[in-house]
């Protein structure tokens, strides 16, 4: 199957600070794909790349960026447009400060059907009730008048899913979409988002720091860190067999992990930043199993299964090869 979605050598600059360096990825159609790492890692910053809305100083280049057969670094801004908001729509962090507070959340749901799918008149009206009633609002006859203020978080979350399916895309981007809001509300929300991505057949890229949810949702996760992809693999095997050693200190910071023991585990050090970015490694200061040879090249994204692409680690030192070993081969 070809990929739905194509990242090569991805990169941002802000005034010297690379906040996204080097990412390679891809998404199947109808995938799911998991984001993961720390605030500050480069999650949404990748994703808002390839939406096009990084702004000055910003500086976004890449070697390819392909969705649907279509090169997006030689669209024009116009053959951009029809392409996101359509066929790659997004899900943002906080719902409230997205949504424009002067318009109803009924008029900005029908600027997006006005806009790409070219419907006016009671036409535009059934189908903006429709998705309102297809994300979980109650009383939508009555709600489709309201401003984002008198809403609830919750609610205004889902107006912003309704307004991202609205022309039925086949990638969706959420990210964090269940951030600030309520845990029983998150569950809420994260049940809408894989209903509607199962009953559409889309693609789903979730960016999310909540490790358990990805593991339920997710296919695949690619783990970012510093700005780097610095793993992929399938799921559930990256959860229980982690080849690169941050990964392995994500996973045993879940607060399951530390059953039983005085503290919670916890990663020791920072993320570097734009003035302390080592030579080597980026996350050889904090890694426990650091040699002298980490410090001196920044590793590849090597491929660690050779009939397997999708599984890959930026390590020289990759943990877990012996179980690799044992299922087919390693590098």
């Amino acid at each position: 199957m070809s990929d739905l979605l194509t990242i090569r050598n991805l990169e941002v600059n802000f005034g010297g600070l690379q906040a996204v360096d080097r990412i390679d990825l891809s998404v199947q159609p109808g995938e799911v794909v998991g984001v993961v790492g720390e605030s500050g890692s480069g999650k949404s910053v990748t994703m808002m790349a390839l939406m096009g809305l990084i702004d000055a100083p910003g500086i976004v280049t890449a070697d390819e960026i392909t969705f649907d057969g279509k090169n997006l670094l030689k669209a024009s801004a116009r053959e951009r447009r029809r392409i996101i908001g359509k066929d790659i729509a997004m899900v943002f962090q906080d719902a409230l400060s997205s949504l424009n507070p002067s318009y109803t959340v009924g008029y900005q749901i029908k600027e997006v059907l006005k806009l790409h799918e070219g419907l006016r008149g009671d036409a535009l009206n059934r189908r903006a009730l429709e998705l309102l009633d297809q994300v979980g609002i109650p009383d939508a006859k009555n709600r489709i008048g309201a401003f984002p203020h008198q809403m609830s978080g919750g609610m205004n979350q889902r107006v912003m899913i309704a307004m991202a399916v609205a022309c039925n895309p086949k990638l969706l981007i959420a990210d964090e979409p269940t951030t600030a809001l309520d845990v029983t509300i998150q569950a809420q929300i994260m049940e809408l988002l894989v209903a509607l991505q199962k009953e559409r057949g889309m693609a789903l890229v979730l960016i999310s720091h909540d490790l358990a949810v990805v593991s339920e949702v997710a296919q695949r996760v690619a783990v970012m860190y510093a700005g780097e992809i610095i793993e992929t693999n399938h799921v559930p095997t990256i959860f229980s067999e982690p080849h690169h050693p941050y990964t392995e200190a994500l996973l045993a910071a879940i607060p399951e992990h530390s059953r039983g023991a005085e503290r919670l585990a916890a990663l020791p050090g920072m993320v570097p930043g734009r003035d302390d970015r080592p030579s080597g490694c980026l996350f050889a200061p904090r890694c426990k199993y650091a040699i002298d040879e980490c410090w001196k090249d920044r590793p590849d994204l090597f491929q660690l299964d050779p009939v397997d692409p999708a599984v890959r680690a930026r390590c020289i030192k990759p943990l877990n090869m012996q179980m690799l070993e044992t299922q087919g081969g390693a590098r």
